[in-house]
Order: structure tokens, then C-alpha cells, then sequence
């Protein structure tokens, strides 16, 4: 089992920048690729990024290219998405997930954090 744990979400005006942070634990980290997804009110579910285990392989949905990083620290556990330019269309629960494979579905996933922009 893999548990994840968002942080990082809040209210933020449109332009603004947030860090979001995913902690792993459980089994080994760095086995582990790691992705972003996002669901806003009403809305399905919806990829942001990806990140594969060594970092070498990155993706992201076109609706952030160019704004949104994500990055992750094997030594710590933990993912990053550093959203910068956000708008208020980012508006969304951020969650979390990781699989073992990129020919798996994402297994695990966290309990999500809101992001709010406001315009």
C-alpha cells in the first residue's frame, strides 16, 4: 500500500502562484510514478501532470503547459506541482495518485486539497 497526503491548496487570486506537496509513504518511493489530476464542481476528473521515477519522463494537460511544474524529491518523498499563473478556470480539488507501471492504472491516490482563484 502507498498512502498519499495533498497539502498545499488555498485561496489565491487570479495571477497568483501556489505550491502544492504530496508525502508518500509505505512502500518505496522512487519505485513510484506520480501524477497530478484535478476536479472542479460539476466537472469529471481531469489529468494536470505526470512525472515518472527517475524525472526523465514529464507531461502535462495543454491547459497548463508553460505555468504549471511538477517535480518530485526521492529523498524526501514527496511531489510538487508549482502552479504559477493561475486562473480562475484552475479553480479545483488537486488530488494526488501514483502506479507502479505506466502501463497500470493509478492504484493509489490522496484525499485531495482545494484550490480556490479568485478573479
Amino acid at each position: 500500500q502507498v498512502q498519499l497526503a495533498e497539502s498545499g491548496g488555498g485561496l489565491v487570486q487570479a495571477g497568483g502562484s501556489l505550491r502544492l506537496s504530496c508525502a508518500a509513504s509505505g512502500h518505496t518511493f522512487s519505485n513510484y510514478n506520480f501524477a497530478w489530476f484535478r476536479q472542479a464542481p460539476g466537472k469529471e476528473r481531469e489529468f494536470v501532470a505526470h512525472i515518472s521515477r527517475s524525472s526523465g519522463n514529464i507531461y502535462y494537460v495543454d491547459s497548463v503547459k508553460g505555468r504549471f511544474t511538477i517535480s518530485r524529491d526521492n529523498a524526501k518523498n514527496t511531489v510538487y506541482l508549482q502552479m504559477n499563473s493561475l486562473k480562475p478556470e484552475d479553480t479545483a480539488v488537486y488530488y494526488c495518485a501514483a502506479r507502479y507501471t505506466t502501463q497500470s492504472s493509478y492504484n493509489y491516490w490522496g484525499q485531495g486539497t482545494q484550490v480556490t482563484v479568485s478573479s
